[in-house]
């Protein structure tokens, strides 16, 4: 075997894979085509002597010494994209706007934006805060250059990751969640949180009521501080002092929401492009 077999483009599609679980959305984000993907990895793994991936019916997931390999593949690209900014991140200046929704602004963005600003503090970021539905035709028309949201009617993107829901509710809920029909907090018609929180209770036969509908996360957390109802959240924007719950509580498992990043056509700007790779880095983790 040859140290050549380790380089950062396979690399990268270890990790591309490991996170999306499937060849084919693997391909996707790193630009090349599925069975390119797939020659690679079994080159690999002929090179190495021992397989990388388990196949299975719906997806692939590591082995044992694919979780080795995935653990130094991610240093190693992350050590590429430090010494590409330590020598570029001078001559960087500029502005990026990027649209996310509530539910993943309040969590995943800021460690991410306070990290590029670090690393590059001549670029000025603005934050537009709507939700998927409403960013959509912000990118189409250039409004904002990038746009983290979840994959709705209209917004297509690049592959991030797919974003657990869950059911919650506030430690003095009083087990509100027994109650029939069911009170639950829900954002506006259009999102898709939404839609995948009532089709699992419509295939669990649960009767509900929306006792709350808002475009702000703010507002569904307030109404279930408040013991008035349960919310279905992207598990990334549920507030730590809640309670999940769960089949133990009779409640359906939720759809996972599937998160992508969309960038306008004027989008091909050197900030633009970082912050992009910084996102999808970050959030592919």
């Amino acid at each position: 075997m040859t140290m050549k077999a380790l380089d950062l483009d396979v690399m990268a599609m270890i990790v591309a894979v490991a996170d999306t679980g499937n060849i084919s959305r693997a391909a996707e984000v790193v630009h090349r085509s599925q069975s390119a993907v797939s020659m690679q990895i079994k080159t690999l793994e002929t090179a190495l002597g021992k397989p990388l991936f388990v196949r299975k019916p719906r997806n692939v997931v590591p082995t044992q010494d694919g979780e080795v390999l995935l653990t130094y593949a991610r240093r190693m690209l992350a050590l590429r994209d430090e010494a590409w900014a330590a020598v570029v991140r001078p001559d960087v200046t500029g502005r990026v706007s990027i649209g996310v929704p509530d539910d993943y602004a309040s969590s995943l963005l800021p460690p991410i934006l306070k990290k590029f600003s670090v690393t590059y503090p001549k670029v000025e970021i603005q934050v537009v805060g709507l939700p998927s539905v409403a960013l959509a035709p912000m990118v189409k028309d250039g409004s904002v250059d990038l746009v983290c949201a979840t994959r709705v009617k209209g917004l297509s993107g690049e592959f991030i990751r797919f974003e657990p829901m869950e059911w919650a509710a506030a430690p003095s809920a009083h087990e509100i969640w027994q109650e029939r029909p069911l009170p639950i907090a829900v954002f506006l018609p259009g999102s898709v949180a939404r839609e995948n929180a009532i089709r699992s209770l419509e295939r669990a036969k649960i009767t509900y009521r929306t006792s709350y509908e808002s475009p702000s996360l703010l507002g569904l957390i307030s109404m279930a501080e408040a013991g008035l109802a349960v919310v279905s959240l992207a598990r990334c924007a549920v507030p730590a002092h809640f309670m999940l719950l769960g089949q133990a509580q009779g409640l359906p498992k939720i759809d996972a929401l599937e998160m992508v990043l969309a960038r306008s056509t004027g989008s091909k700007r050197p900030p633009c492009e970082f912050l992009a790779e910084a996102i999808l880095s970050e959030l592919r983790r």
